[in-house]
């Protein structure tokens, strides 16, 4: 059975939603007959990095909040970081465009590997404070899933990527996907936002009952929370 993901590497609620199902996943009695592919999703494909910057201050100016009221969307996403098992840092975070991290997911998907990137990237965004749009910093990142510097390197300019990273926005678009992370279980139900691993879990089920009947047509049955193209968390 399938279960397709869209995902941003800049959206902490992608990581909660990451784990959240694993969780689930992790105790589903059909685990290994499940096939998860990771799509890519920008929610600011024309942000500019800027290592240097603040990461409350840029978020305070693109949001057009206060710095107040942004530490405290902040420490609302913190919450939800920490009741998955995630500490997130904001702190250090760096303001970094997701595109060249997309790539390097791309290259770890044709070794069977995507899910090891995605969660190697969340990281080193969302928890080390480095930067993912950065060459060295995918390089070390590559290496440790075991490629080389030249694939590495040959992903980050590679247009057979690039075009699948498109390809991947460009069906979000069509399904009217407008926020991350996105789960779409057996081609039928469509769950939005980092959902609670009982959701999850409750989703495989009932999705792998209807597996053998070859029932689709995609159904959005829950919406929580996520990041949208607007910028929102929430």
């Amino acid at each position: 059975m399938k279960v397709d993901i869209w995902s941003d590497i800049r959206c902490p609620f992608c990581y909660v939603g990451k784990k959240n199902f694993e969780n689930a996943l992790e105790n589903f009695p059909n685990r290994e007959n499940i096939e998860v592919t990771w799509h890519s999703f920008q929610l600011d494909p024309n942000l500019k990095t800027q290592p240097e910057k603040n990461s409350l201050d840029y978020f305070s100016e693109a949001k057009g909040v206060s710095k107040d009221r942004a530490q405290e969307m902040h420490a609302h996403v913190s919450k939800a970081g920490k009741d998955a098992g995630i500490t997130f840092n904001f702190d250090d975070q760096k303001v970094a465009n997701s595109y060249r991290a997309h790539l390097l997911v791309k290259l770890a998907e044709s070794k069977g590997l995507a899910n090891e990137a995605e969660e190697a990237l969340f990281k080193a965004q969302l928890v080390d404070g480095k930067n993912i749009d950065d060459e060295a910093t995918l390089i070390e990142i590559g290496k440790s899933l075991s490629f080389t510097e030249d694939e590495i390197k040959a992903a980050l300019s590679s247009d057979e990527f690039g075009h699948a990273v498109a390809q991947d926005m460009l069906q979000a678009r069509q399904m009217g996907i407008s926020g991350v992370p996105f789960f779409v279980i057996n081609d039928k139900y469509g769950v939005s936002g980092a959902q609670p691993t009982p959701v999850f879990a409750e989703v495989l089920e009932k999705s792998w009952q209807e597996f053998a009947e070859g029932d689709k047509g995609l159904k959005i049955i829950h919406e929580g929370e996520s990041c949208d193209t607007d910028g929102n968390c929430d």
